[in-house]
């Protein structure tokens, strides 16, 4: 096992309070007014949420910021949930573009500070159904803004499948024939993360309805050890397990790839580079993320973040990310008018599909579904370790 994901899973001095995940507000005041930006604003975020025209001249929306604040964006980049929380751990960042299986493990682990929304005009352009959502509120306390959510998806070769998109993650999940003929084996790929654990959990919903699941998040004994056996059974056919989208961009146009759960991110990509490659949502539905932007508590450079987070709530920002991304905004007001996202950008990319999402979330010992108590995340980051390591 090497030593860099060991150090990604376990570095998390909040696993602990997550096995109930009884959270108490931290501590630091809220801020009540801003001064003038410090000028520059670090940011750890998800590949390609801040970009700066770099990849592609159309999609900017950093260097219109730092022209008119003086606030330069600084942009550390994390391909894991875990990673992100480590470095938050770590200090030294303003901002955190977090889903839902960290943003209360920062909460928790008293990370992030209250977001006071007077100081964010645009917080009320926010949608609805993400303003007081249970990732990044606490107790009626914001400790975050909304920033883009969306499903996680199969990405699969069309030229393999014979340009029919397969009805069902099985195709990542067991060995089988695909269209083309050939074997799956060694030709499909699985997220190099814990959390990857529900999306087994999920697939076991639908193909095992006895063992009782409700929630892919909320696993007993029985439906854990259900999922973990087959994520073993899984790594017979793993290529690779992926967290750096770029790696699996290259995967997927030189190393044989074929089918993988992925980011509408890559699946834009791809596409662009024109790739024979497209995305779905299979039979069995699909996990998904609602990323929230979060400011450390220790912030260095606090004013230039609050600067950052109203920013990110810009409609044409929210719809250009929208648009790069593959993602939803959480600004709706970005679906309209946005010329690199399209009239009917956002419903392409799921804007309908809210309550069909099982969003990312810290798995917690105390929950509703079970009576008995669930398996708590620590237990999912030492077990999908060994997983990986052949265990």
């Amino acid at each position: 096992m090497p030593t860099s994901r060991v150090t990604r899973y376990l570095h998390l001095p909040a696993l602990a309070a997550c096995a109930s995940l009884i959270v108490q507000p931290v501590l630091a005041a809220e801020m009540t007014e801003l001064g003038k930006g410090e000028g520059q604003v670090d940011i750890v975020a998800w590949p390609g949420y801040i970009e700066r025209g770099e990849t592609d001249k159309a999609y900017d929306w950093v260097s219109s910021f730092e022209k008119d604040t003086g606030c330069k964006v600084n942009v550390k980049t994390a391909g894991t949930s875990d990673e992100m929380v480590a470095l938050m751990n770590e200090g030294g960042f303003d901002l955190v573009t977090a889903s839902g299986d960290a943003s209360l493990r920062l909460i928790a682990g008293k990370r992030v500070a209250p977001i006071n929304t007077k100081l964010i005009p645009s917080w009320s352009s926010v949608d609805e159904r993400l303003q007081n959502a249970p990732w990044h509120t606490v107790d009626g306390v914001h400790y975050g803004v909304p920033y883009q959510w969306g499903s996680n998806v199969l990405m699969y070769n069309t030229e393999a499948f014979k340009g029919a998109a397969p009805k069902s993650w099985s195709v990542v999940f067991e060995e089988q024939t695909l269209p083309d003929g050939k074997s799956n084996k060694g030709r499909v790929q699985a997220f190099d993360g814990p959390i990857y654990i529900a999306d087994a959990a999920l697939y076991l919903m639908a193909h095992k309805p006895e063992l009782g699941i409700k929630d892919p998040y909320e696993l007993n004994e029985e439906q854990y050890k259900a999922a973990l056996d087959l994520l073993r059974g899984q790594r017979k056919i793993v290529q690779r397990y992926w967290h750096d989208a770029m790696i699996q961009v290259d995967d997927f146009t030189n190393e044989g790839v074929v089918a993988s759960s992925s980011w509408p991110f890559q699946v834009n990509l791809l596409i662009s580079q024109k790739q024979p490659v497209a995305s779905t949502i299979p039979e069995e539905g699909a996990t998904g993320w609602a990323d929230t932007t979060m400011m450390h508590v220790d912030a260095p450079h606090p004013n230039c973040a609050y600067k950052w987070m109203q920013h990110s709530l810009d409609p044409k920002v929210q719809g250009d990310l929208a648009s790069w991304f593959g993602s939803v905004p959480s600004v709706p007001a970005a679906c309209k008018g946005n010329e690199l996202l399209g009239a009917e950008g956002c419903k392409t990319n799921g804007m309908d599909d809210f309550e069909k999402i099982h969003f990312w979330r810290t798995p917690v010992a105390k929950c509703p579904t079970q009576e008995a108590g669930c398996v708590p995340y620590y237990r999912w980051v030492s077990d999908y370790i060994a997983v990986l390591g052949g265990r």
